[in-house]
């Protein structure tokens, strides 16, 4: 068992709202216990101005930290818009926020400014917080805290059961959000995902300050809250799922056509792209390179429940590309503007290969040995770079100096450097 994993086991973790349990020598050992409803009941849904002023007063007048969440409509909808936003804070309890009927709650991130957000797998959530005009100024990450804890499962409910002792109900994660008016047995579920997330990021506080790795933690979630949105992805249609059987040029110009016509027709429907046509039916395309309506018809995918009209849309993007010159078409990979894939290194440069290996290894010792995943401890791509690029005098300074440049916490740097300086040097 990992010092994380023993603490998971301590009784004396497993509260709820901050209050003791009533039997304070309950073992470790006990069934956990089905969280069924919120403390306060589930709240009406805010959704106009007058009711949002309430909450933002609410949580203004709050105290401690915030939790925070929000349910998207992915493989529904285009995009990843918010669809409903939970929060919690003591003082204020739960609120349960429509961004559709109040699509900017800038005035609510505004009166959280300076106040610690908590939420599980940060990542996710940001971006369409951020559309809607929420955004963190500091943030506690529960999902992170506990890879870096060394925790062998990660989500919300693992974290929530195996750390307070709760069951949260599931069933709900990956339904359509979208939907108007939400159920109930959905508003429940919601308001139960930031019911005990201020509990668990306490006891994970613990765990992290116990484990000596607090600040390493406080370092990643500043990380998270100081970085800017994400760059629109280049050549997105690249990312279609079976692309490693389309290696000829021309079949490469039908998946981006198809792909392209299948996003604006998402987009204008509100529809998830998937749901207008599949990846697998653009492979199918490319790879037949259907001459008419009839041959498309044939291919899977684009069987018999699809109208005469949704098909000579698709045959009129195959046909876009298969009438492409030459120097129009789209090259078989795309630009490489680092390292090359690492199964090449052996045959480009085998002893940069033979420092990548020296140098995964090296990383994947101390990973065990600080009981975290690899990639938390340092990105891969990042030891990849030093590897194929080291610098020309391989000592702690240097090596640090390109962790640094590369985007590597100072605990990263501190940690993996002596272990880096040795796989790098001949």
């Amino acid at each position: 068992m990992t010092d994380a994993q023993d603490t998971a086991a301590d009784s004396s973790l497993r509260t709820t709202g901050g209050t003791p349990p009533d039997d304070a020598e309950s073992s470790a050992t006990e069934a956990p216990i089905p969280l069924l409803e919120p403390r306060e009941g589930i709240p009406p849904v805010v959704a106009d101005e007058a009711a949002l002023a309430r909450v933002i007063a609410a949580f203004a007048a709050g105290s401690g930290p915030v939790a925070v969440d929000a349910e998207r409509a992915s493989g529904y909808r285009y995009g990843q818009r918010a669809y409903l936003v939970q929060l919690r804070r003591e003082g204020a309890g739960t609120a349960l926020i429509d961004p559709v009927a109040c699509p900017d709650l800038s005035g609510l991130g505004e009166a959280l400014a300076g106040v610690e957000w908590v939420l599980h797998a940060a990542t996710q959530d940001l971006p369409c917080l951020r559309e809607i005009g929420m955004l963190p100024s500091s943030l506690f990450d529960t999902e992170l805290a506990g890879r870096l804890a060394g925790f062998p499962r990660v989500g919300l409910g693992a974290m929530v059961e195996g750390v307070l002792g709760f069951v949260l109900e599931k069933g709900h994660s990956a339904v359509d959000w979208s939907t108007r008016p939400l159920p109930e047995p959905w508003l429940r579920y919601a308001a139960l995902d930031v019911e005990l997330l201020v509990d668990l990021r306490d006891a994970l506080e613990k765990e992290l300050e116990r484990q000596g790795k607090l600040e390493w933690a406080r370092q990643e979630f500043d990380a998270i809250a100081a970085a800017p949105p994400a760059e629109p992805r280049k050549e997105p249609w690249r990312r279609t799922s079976g692309m490693h059987k389309v290696r000829r040029r021309r079949q490469l110009a039908v998946v981006r056509e198809l792909w392209e016509t299948r996003d604006r027709i998402a987009q204008k429907r509100d529809v998830s792209p998937g749901k207008v046509l599949s990846d697998a039916a653009i492979v199918e395309a490319a790879l037949g390179l259907p001459p008419n309506v009839h041959a498309l018809a044939g291919l899977n995918g684009f069987g018999h429940r699809m109208g005469r009209r949704q098909l000579e849309q698709w045959q009129s993007a195959v046909d876009r590309a298969r009438a492409l010159p030459d120097a129009a078409l789209p090259q078989p990979g795309q630009p490489v503007t680092g390292p090359p894939p690492p199964r090449a290194w052996a045959d480009k440069d085998p002893v940069a290969a033979a420092r990548l290996s020296a140098a995964r290894a090296a990383v994947s010792a101390l990973a065990e040995q600080l009981t975290m995943p690899q990639e938390n401890l340092i990105a891969p791509d990042t030891v990849r770079r030093l590897c194929w690029e080291p610098p020309r005098v391989v000592d702690a300074e240097s090596v640090g100096a390109a962790l640094e440049g590369y985007g590597a916490r100072p605990w990263q740097v501190e940690q993996v450097t002596p272990a880096l300086v040795t796989a790098l040097t001949p």
